[in-house]
């Protein structure tokens, strides 16, 4: 830029002076009146002097020091979202559109154009054009209304005058207006200051279609940067201020087809364009400001070719309908954590900075991870739903291998799935899909838009059983070695839960019955924990509840709703070692001119809410349900890495009338600290809460869990649970059914992991020793035909003794299970089995040894004396003795 812009606007004209003429007569008067009138006008210009004084301090008192007024400038500008690597967009805040732009990046066009038709002299004059305000007034009074306003009064009037001003008359804020404009120039001088304020301006100026500033409407009508607009377009963005509701191109643009089709027929994809006609006023006033552009121009030099080409050229409108957010229920939840770091303590609604400050957050959101989550949730549920189920699974490119799984959840009342993925050793959200899907079409089954994972309160079922367990080890009232009888209890109120499949199996050490998810033996360690302090306790890992919720005791099987994403939370604590990290989903923010908002100096640290030992034992049993040595059943959701298992730990959650359906796992933390450490949640239901067709989480949500995990781990080193075990954790052998020390009677044993102080002291305490008739294998009584024997049988009448209510429904069992499997009865009918199953005993097909007979063997009968009637007169095999002859009567003589 020359030496000054003013220059080329100056102009300036000069002429010869003429000695005045008169006769001598005259020369005293001609003398005497120009000292009058010169005292006149002096006092006179004092008198106005003084009155403008006055006037300009009268109205300058409650304007602002236009010292550094620009740069204090505030725009309401959107806040943007990206996702973790700051390339991604995720998504834009608020309604209006404005994005800042810097002088150095406004292309010469732009501004030629801006000041030919609203300020021609502008690198020149003072705030203030007089000869423009005039004829402006003059054309006003014609009947031709326009403004005079110079750009720098158009932009003390838009933001730099006191509300005050515009309490007042129009003249009087005319005049603050004028004053305020002529200060501002004083205080921002030269080409310098000029082009601080055409950058303010531009910045401001509204230009229709919610978009504020110039950078934000070039980008709603044309998609381009500033630096790709063409002299055309550059001219119709300038036409735009003076009435952005007339002359929005959106609402002036016409759906024109670019090529020829019958009437009636649909213009093909893609060829549709909008086109704002060339007799439109804007396209009009777009020409006659390239007329004045070729006048007026100071910073361009274009032929009058490129002039005509330019008002000839069609006006053409970018593809309009809005960017759509990516991962919109992850956004929602951002612009919530947002408010609570912009506005503490204050409702998001009454933080407005939040879509209006012009904040750039990088989030913690992983894009790939995004995509992988919302597929398979998606295919699991609208894909299986699909009126062509598999070209749906096809265009999401799902293997042909998952296939089998997905379709047989067709017609069974599944349509509504949600998932995240986080990295539990910083808290940050990696993915998180509230629904199957933000934008697809629901219905009363389906609500889209519900983010089922943090406004949603569902039942979480078996899912909380770790969180149960690993409290009561915590608190060292139980072990992994536990024993618990899985029998059909009555806790009250005829709360009398049971096993999906109607079997009881009896003695269960806490290990695989929380493995394999025994429901009586969840129920019993919630009562042996306390329910109100296994309820208190839940609230240390993140769980919260409904309004009014209170401890019940089905909370141990999980009947008391909460939200999935705080579940996940919480078994990301197990993983974490017991270390609760606060969730986040925001990585940084950076105001509009740059300068670092959060995260603060000091990181939020986690809290400690179990120790590392009981975490990890709750952590090595949970491990074993993706080993199919372990759990057949569960493990053959492995996660895999091509041929390789992956060490991971996982449960499941079925509510008992199938209406939630879980899965919640995790993998071993990297060894790299930098690399996350990956956990992933899983629920499946119906958004009216209506129940599935008979469902389960094994069927449904453990393998979408299992192929979420596998494909965002896929290439990850692979990790072990077993290089994290803390101190403090000691092995001892224990019977595999009792979990007490090996005794004489022990025919299995199990190495068991404890905290060290918790080994069971005593040796199994749960045989006895009874006299057996070895004949009969009947208890042995005085008389019995065999010879008596000891042996050794399991008598459970002192199992649980802290709980002798609940010693009468294992009497019950034991009477039947010495009838052997599947026999049915207590207060449910359910039958007898061996643990697991009838094909999968993994301790032997036995109850930990054979229960103790309840019949005694029968005595010898006692063998009468040999048969001697009359002394031996008559033999015993001579038949019976016979009657003696009576006597005759007197008299009378006998018959024959």
């Amino acid at each position: 830029m020359q030496t000054s812009l003013a220059r080329r606007q100056r102009h300036r004209r000069t002429g010869p002076a003429r000695r005045p003429r008169g006769a001598s007569a005259v020369r005293h008067v001609a003398i005497a009146l120009p000292l009058f009138l010169f005292s006149f006008l002096i006092v006179i210009g004092l008198l106005v002097l003084v009155g403008a004084v006055t006037a300009y301090a009268y109205y300058s008192r409650d304007l602002q020091d236009p010292r550094d007024l620009l740069s204090n400038i505030v725009f309401d500008q959107q806040t943007v979202l990206y996702d973790r690597t700051s390339k991604v967009e995720l998504a834009r805040l608020g309604e209006l559109r404005r994005e800042l732009v810097k002088y150095d990046d406004i292309p010469p066009d732009l501004l030629d154009a801006t000041t030919a038709i609203e300020d021609k002299d502008f690198w020149s004059n003072s705030g203030f054009d007089l000869a423009g305000f005039l004829a402006a007034s003059v054309d006003t009074l014609n009947g031709r209304p326009r403004g005079g306003s110079t750009i720098t009064q158009q932009l003390v009037r838009a933001r730099l005058l006191p509300e005050e001003a515009f309490a007042d008359s129009v003249y009087e804020r005319k005049i603050r207006e004028i004053i305020q404009s002529v200060r501002l120039t004083q205080e921002y001088p030269g080409d310098e200051g000029k082009k601080q304020i055409i950058t303010a301006y531009l910045n401001q100026n509204f230009y229709g279609s919610r978009s504020y500033g110039i950078k934000a409407a070039a980008n709603t009508y044309f998609a381009k940067p500033l630096n790709k607009l063409t002299l055309a377009q550059a001219a119709i963005l300038a036409a735009i201020p003076q009435s952005p509701t007339k002359f929005d191109l959106i609402a002036n643009a016409e759906s024109v087809c670019d090529v020829k089709i019958k009437e009636g027929d649909d213009c093909p994809p893609g060829r549709l364009n909008l086109v704002v006609p060339d007799d439109s006023e804007v396209v009009i006033r777009r020409n006659y400001i390239l007329d004045r552009m070729r006048q007026w121009n100071v910073l361009t030099h274009h032929s009058a070719q490129e002039y005509a080409d330019a008002k000839s050229e069609r006006v053409v409108l970018a593809a309009q309908g809005g960017t759509p957010w990516k991962a919109p229920h992850f956004v929602w939840q951002v612009r919530e954590q947002l408010a609570s770091i912009l506005c503490p303590g204050e409702p998001i609604e009454k933080c407005e900075e939040v879509d209006t400050g012009g904040y750039r957050v990088t989030t913690t959101l992983d894009y790939k991870m995004q995509r992988t989550t919302e597929k398979w949730v998606f295919a699991a549920t609208r894909g299986a739903n699909a009126r062509n189920a598999r070209a749906t699974l096809r265009a999401l490119r799902i293997p042909a291998s998952d296939w089998g799984w997905i379709l047989s959840l067709r017609g069974h009342n599944l349509h509504n799935g949600a998932s995240a993925v986080i990295d539990y050793r910083t808290g940050q959200v990696l993915a998180y899909a509230g629904s199957a899907s933000y934008t697809a079409k629901g219905n009363k089954r389906f609500q889209p838009q519900f983010d089922v994972l943090s406004d949603g309160w569902r039942q979480p079922g078996s899912s909380i059983k770790p969180i149960n367990y690993v409290i009561g080890i915590d608190d060292k009232t139980m072990t992994a070695a536990t024993m618990f009888m899985d029998v059909v209890t009555d806790f009250g109120g005829r709360f009398t839960p049971r096993q999906a499949d109607d079997l009881e199996r009896g003695p269960v050490r806490l290990r695989p019955a929380l493995q394999f998810s025994l429901n009586v033996p969840a129920v019993k360690a919630g009562l042996m924990n306390g329910i109100k302090h296994f309820y208190a306790r839940t609230k240390d890992f993140g769980l919260s509840y409904p309004k009014g919720a209170n401890a019940v005791v089905s909370m141990g099987i999980g009947t008391l709703e909460s939200h999935p994403i705080d579940l996940l939370g919480a078994y990301g604590t197990i993983a974490n070692g017991g270390v609760l990290i606060p969730r986040t989903m925001i990585l940084s923010i950076v105001d509009s001119k740059g300068v670092s908002v959060y995260p603060p100096a000091q990181a939020p640290k986690g809290k400690r809410v179990v120790s590392p030992q009981a975490a990890y034992i709750i952590t090595d049993i949970l491990a074993g349900n993706t080993d199919v040595k372990v759990n057949p059943f569960w493990g053959k959701w492995a996660i895999k890495d091509g041929f390789r298992r992956r060490p991971a730990a996982y449960k499941t959650g079925t509510t008992s009338d199938n209406r939630d359906v879980h899965a919640y796992g995790f993998l071993p933390a990297p060894a790299n600290a930098k690399a996350p450490a990956l956990a992933v949640g899983v629920w499946m239901g119906n958004s009216d809460n209506t129940p599935n067709d008979g469902k389960l989480s094994l069927d449904t949500s453990a393998p979408v869990w299992s192929a979420i995990l596998t494909e965002i781990s896929k290439g990850m080193p692979i990790a072990s649970f077993a290089s994290s075990r803390p101190k403090g954790i000691v092995d001892a052998k224990v019977d595999a059914f009792t979990g007490m020390l090996k005794g004489p009677f022990t025919t299995r044993t199990v190495t068991e992991m404890f905290i060290q102080g918790t080994v069971p002291r005593d040796s199994d305490n749960l045989h006895i020793v009874l006299d057996i008739d070895a004949a009969t294998g009947l208890l042995w009584q005085p008389g019995c035909t065999g010879p008596m024997v000891a042996r050794g049988f399991i008598d459970f009448r002192n199992a649980e003794p802290r709980f002798p209510a609940w010693a009468r429904y294992t009497r019950g069992w034991a009477a039947r299970a010495a009838r052997g499997q599947y026999v049915r009865g207590g207060p449910e009918g359910t039958r007898t089995a061996y643990f697991y199953s009838g094909g999968f005993h993994p301790f032997g097909a036995s109850w930990g040894g054979p229960l103790p007979p309840t019949a005694k063997c029968a005595p010898i009968p006692v063998t009468p004396p040999p048969c001697d009637p009359l002394f031996g007169l008559i033999p015993c095999d001579a038949g019976p003795t016979p009657s003696p002859t009576p006597t005759p009567k007197p008299g009378k003589s006998p018959k024959p």
